[in-house]
C-alpha cells in the first residue's frame, strides 16, 4: 500500500504557500483493508475513508468513466491494479495532478510543476470536458491565482467554451453554482471569476443578467468607462480591495441589473433603473438560491443606492424612510452593508476608483443619531400609540438638525 498526498495540498506547497486541507490517495489496497487499520467510511460514490487519528480523507486511487449528463454522471471504479497515474489523469488542472510521498519526493506524470512556474492553469486531459462543474472551478482558480499571474491556456478556454456551447451547465445544480461562486467572490480578485466565464461564454448561460450588462452605454460624465458591464465588475473590484463581506461583493455585482432593461431610445440615460433591477436581481437570487439576508441586501442596494448617493440632499423624512427600511433599529449592520456597497458603486468608475465618499460618514452619522433616541428619554406622560408617533417625530428633527450642520460646514469650508 502507498500513500500519497495530493490535490491542493502539493499545489500550495510548490507554490510555497499554506494550506490547510490535506487529501491523500491510496494505491495497492483495498477497502477491507482499511476498514482493518481502522479507517472510517464516509464516501457513498466512491471509497473515501477517514485515517483513524488524524482524520484527514484517504481515498482509494480510482478512475471514472462519463455515464450520464452533469457532473453527478460517472461510474468509479477502484482496484488494487488502479495507478498512481490512472488517479492523477482523472483530475482538472495539470496544477492539482501532482502528488506527494512521505519522503517529500514529487511525482508529476502530467507536467504540473512546469505549468505552475509558466504561470498556466491548463486541463490534465479531454477529460476535462465531461465534467461542467469544472468550467467553474477554472474560473475561480483563475480568480484566486491571478494576483501571481496566472492565466488560463488556450485550448483549455476552448474546452470550456465547449461545455458552455453543449448545454451541460444546465445540468449543474443551483446549489452547486452558488457554492462555487461564493467561495469566488471571497477571492482577491473575484471579478475575475466572472469575467473567465464571459471569455468562454458561461456567463451568458449561468448568469445572463450580468452578461446583458455588457454593450450597454451609460451617461460618460457620471461613467467614463462607458460600458454597463465594465462598471459592475470595477465595482465589485472595489468590494474586494477593501475586503468586503460575501453579501456586499453579491450585492455589487448585481446592482445595477436593471440598467440592461432600459429602453434604447432612452439610452445612455437609466432612468427608474433601479426599480426596473428588481426583478432580474430577485431571479438571480431564486434561481441560485442564495441565502436569505444576501438577497435581502442585494434587492435593497438595487433599489435605494441613488439615495445614498443623493443622502446630503434628501429631506430629513425621506432619510428617515430610507433607514428604517434597511430596518436600522434592529439590523445596523445591515445599513453598513448598504453603505459600503454604494461606496463601491461610486468608486466603481475609470478614474474615479480613490475618490472620498463623505456619504459614507453622513450616513453613519445619521444611523447612530436615530438609533440613539430612544422611549426612555421621551416625557412620562407620553403613554401607547404617542410614545411611537414621537419617537419618529424625534428621530426626523435630529435629521434635519444633521442636515444643517453638515449645510453649515460645507458652507464654511467654500
Amino acid at each position: 500500500m502507498q500513500v500519497y498526498l495530493v490535490g491542493g495540498a502539493v499545489r500550495d506547497h510548490l507554490l510555497g504557500h499554506p494550506y490547510h486541507e490535506k487529501d491523500y490517495v491510496v494505491v495497492g489496497t483495498t477497502p477491507e483493508q482499511l476498514l482493518a487499520q481502522g479507517y472510517q467510511p464516509v464516501g457513498k460514490d466512491f471509497p473515501v475513508f477517514l485515517h483513524p487519528e488524524t482524520k484527514d480523507e484517504y481515498a482509494l486511487a480510482r478512475t471514472e468513466r462519463k455515464s450520464g449528463q452533469g457532473y453527478h454522471g460517472f461510474e468509479f471504479y477502484t482496484d488494487i491494479s488502479v495507478t498512481l497515474e490512472d488517479d492523477l489523469i482523472r483530475r482538472d488542472l495539470t496544477i492539482n495532478a501532482i502528488a506527494m510521498d512521505d519522503d517529500g519526493k514529487i511525482y508529476d506524470p502530467y507536467h504540473g510543476h512546469e505549468d505552475l512556474n509558466n504561470k498556466i492553469l491548463r486541463h490534465v486531459s479531454d477529460a476535462f470536458a465531461e465534467d461542467p462543474l469544472r468550467v467553474l472551478r477554472v474560473a475561480r482558480f483563475a480568480a484566486r491565482y491571478h494576483q501571481y499571474g496566472f492565466t488560463v491556456a488556450e485550448e483549455t478556454l476552448a474546452l470550456m467554451q465547449q461545455l458552455a456551447d453543449s448545454g451541460e451547465l444546465k445540468a449543474l445544480t443551483p446549489e452547486r453554482v452558488w457554492k462555487e461562486t461564493s467561495r469566488a467572490l471571497m477571492e482577491r480578485d473575484a471579478d475575475v471569476y466572472f469575467e473567465t466565464l464571459r471569455q468562454c461564454g458561461a456567463l451568458k448561460v449561468l448568469f445572463p443578467e450580468i452578461d446583458a450588462l455588457f454593450g450597454i452605454p451609460q451617461r460618460p460624465e457620471y461613467h467614463p468607462e462607458i460600458d454597463c458591464g465594465i462598471h459592475t465588475f470595477m465595482s465589485l473590484q472595489q468590494a474586494c480591495r477593501a475586503n468586503y463581506s460575501l453579501d456586499v461583493r453579491f450585492a455589487v455585482l448585481v446592482h445595477d441589473l436593471g440598467k440592461a432593461l432600459t429602453p434604447k431610445d432612452e439610452l445612455p440615460r437609466h432612468i427608474m433603473h433601479e426599480e426596473r433591477g428588481v426583478q432580474p436581481v430577485n431571479d438571480i437570487c431564486d434561481r441560485l438560491k442564495v441565502p436569505t439576508n444576501t438577497k435581502q441586501l442585494s434587492i435593497a442596494v438595487c433599489k435605494e443606492h441613488l439615495k445614498s448617493h443623493q443622502a446630503f440632499t434628501l429631506k430629513a423624512g425621506t432619510l428617515w424612510r430610507l433607514l428604517q427600511r434597511l430596518d436600522v433599529l434592529r439590523r445596523p449592520e445591515r445599513v453598513e452593508a448598504f453603505i459600503q456597497a454604494c461606496e463601491c458603486d461610486s468608486r466603481g468608475r475609470l478614474g474615479l476608483e480613490d475618490r472620498d465618499y463623505p456619504q459614507a460618514r453622513y450616513l453613519i452619522e445619521a444611523m447612530q443619531l436615530v438609533r440613539s433616541i430612544k422611549a426612555s428619554d421621551l416625557p412620562a406622560d407620553v403613554k401607547g400609540p404617542d410614545i411611537g408617533e414621537m419617537l419618529i417625530q424625534k428621530r426626523i428633527e435630529a435629521l434635519a438638525e444633521l442636515k444643517h450642520r453638515h449645510a453649515q460646514l460645507n458652507t464654511s469650508t467654500i
